[in-house]
C-alpha cells in the first residue's frame, strides 16, 4: 500500500494540537508566575468571612459587567431584530399600523389642509407620519407605535436607504416634539421638498 492513501494532516488533529499548545503555554505561564510569587508562611490564611466578602465582590462585578455588556447590545440591535422580524416571516409579531390608519396621500393632503390655515406644527407633523405610512407600506421599516425617531434613523442608516430626506423629516419632528421651536413656513417647505425626494424614488 502507497503512503498516497494516508491522510496526512486534518482539521480535527490540528485543533487538537492547538490546544495542546495553548495548554502547554498555560501552564508555562503559570509556572512562571507561581515563581516570583513570595514564599507565603502555610499557617497564613484569609479569615472565611473575607474569603467570602471577596468571593461575592468578584461575582458581583462579573455579573454587573455581563449584564451591562447585554443591555448594550440590546440597546443597538432591537430595532435591527424587531424591523426583521416583523417585515421577514411575522414570527410572533403583530404588525401595528398608523393611528387612524390613513395612506400616504391622506396624510399628504391633510398637512397641505394645514398649511393654507397656517398651522405649520400640524402639517409638518402630518408630513412625517406620512413618511411613516411611506416606510411602512414599501416594507422597508414596519412601523411600531413604541418606535422612537432615533431608532427610526438607526433603521434607515442599516436599510442603506439615503437617508438626508429622512433625517429633514425627522429631526423636524423632534423640535416639534421636543423643543420649543417655532414652526414657520420654511420648516414646511424643507418637509414638503423632503417629502418629494422620498416618494418619487
Amino acid at each position: 500500500m502507497s503512503t498516497d492513501a494516508f491522510e496526512k494532516t486534518s482539521w480535527s488533529w490540528q485543533l487538537s494540537q492547538l490546544q495542546q499548545q495553548v495548554g502547554e503555554w498555560l501552564e508555562y505561564q503559570s509556572y512562571r508566575f507561581e515563581r516570583v510569587l513570595p514564599e507565603w508562611n502555610p499557617d497564613w490564611q484569609l479569615s472565611p468571612w473575607l474569603a467570602s466578602l471577596l468571593q461575592f465582590l468578584f461575582w458581583l462585578v462579573v455579573v454587573v459587567f455581563v449584564t451591562g455588556v447585554i443591555w448594550r447590545l440590546w440597546l443597538v440591535f432591537s430595532p435591527y431584530i424587531y424591523s426583521r422580524l416583523a417585515s421577514g416571516n411575522g414570527i410572533g409579531v403583530r404588525i401595528n399600523t398608523l393611528s387612524q390608519d390613513l395612506s400616504v396621500t391622506s396624510w399628504w393632503e391633510r398637512s397641505q389642509v394645514f398649511y393654507r390655515q397656517g398651522n405649520y406644527r400640524e402639517a409638518c407633523r402630518c408630513i412625517y407620519l406620512a413618511i411613516l405610512q411611506h416606510l411602512h407600506d414599501q416594507k422597508i421599516i414596519i412601523h411600531q407605535p413604541s418606535r422612537t425617531d432615533a431608532e427610526y434613523l438607526q433603521l434607515l442608516r442599516l436599510s442603506q436607504t439615503a437617508i438626508q430626506p429622512y433625517e429633514t423629516v425627522i429631526t423636524t419632528h423632534e423640535q416639534l416634539c421636543f423643543g420649543n421651536t417655532e414652526m414657520l413656513p420654511e420648516n414646511y417647505q424643507q418637509c414638503q421638498q423632503a417629502y418629494r425626494e422620498i416618494t418619487q424614488k
